[in-house]
């Protein structure tokens, strides 16, 4: 079990975009503000706050490998207490990536803007409806990400607008996920890499790319 920031950042190594104890130092900060606006907003399950590192940020920084590597818009869809948003615009802060928080509960959206701020992050919030997102507004995403949000076929109808057409969708999801994917060929065409996940033995990482509705 992870047990700290450092042991959190050390397989990803190579993935940050600045020295790992820089990174380490600004996820303890997240910890301690994620636990102060615990007590007033419920941003995480209780039940996962003794297990933080692991569950929260180690599961957000396992996404790195699949982000670009240089400049690039990032939605973070449902984000709720910021999660994989935010330890990911920790760990790429320089790297030239913007992250766009999405989430309509206007109470959490004033604790991911708190974070950024006290964190300087290259990250803004959007605290409306993901169906109302304006990419005209907002430009289109390099990379769309989700995590405990929807099924993935209602996944891809909330990403597609949003997405440049060489984007990618980056998915956590559980053990039904083959059904899902299944589920949602029958209104997409998509290519899919399939990765097991570093914190749950029942969930993958799902890199989708070359979305486009079946006509």
């Amino acid at each position: 079990m992870i047990a700290n920031a450092s042991e959190a950042v050390a397989p990803w190594v190579t993935e940050l975009s600045r020295n790992a104890e820089s990174v380490a130092a600004d996820l303890e900060k997240l910890q301690g503000l994620v636990r102060k606006w615990q007590s007033v907003q419920n941003l995480v399950s209780r039940e996962t706050l003794p297990h933080f590192w692991q569950r929260h940020v180690v599961d957000s920084l396992q996404v790195l490998p699949l982000l670009p590597k240089a400049t690039g818009l990032i939605f973070d869809l449902g984000s709720g207490g910021g999660f994989p948003g935010l330890p990911l615009a920790i760990a790429r802060r320089g790297s030239g990536l913007r992250f766009m928080l999405c989430e309509s509960n206007s109470r959490k959206a004033a604790f991911l803007r708190t974070a950024i701020r006290e964190l300087a992050l290259d990250a803004s919030v959007l605290d409306i409806r993901i169906e109302t997102i304006d990419s005209r507004e907002t430009g289109r995403a390099d990379r769309v990400l989700a995590r405990a949000l929807a099924p993935l076929n209602r996944l891809m109808e909330l990403s597609f607008p949003l997405l440049v057409p060489e984007g990618h969708m980056v998915v956590h999801k559980g053990r039904e996920n083959r059904r899902e994917i299944d589920e949602a060929g029958s209104n997409w065409r998509f290519d899919v890499v399939i990765s097991d996940s570093v914190t749950d033995e029942h969930g993958v990482l799902l890199d989708i790319s070359h979305l486009r509705p079946r006509s």
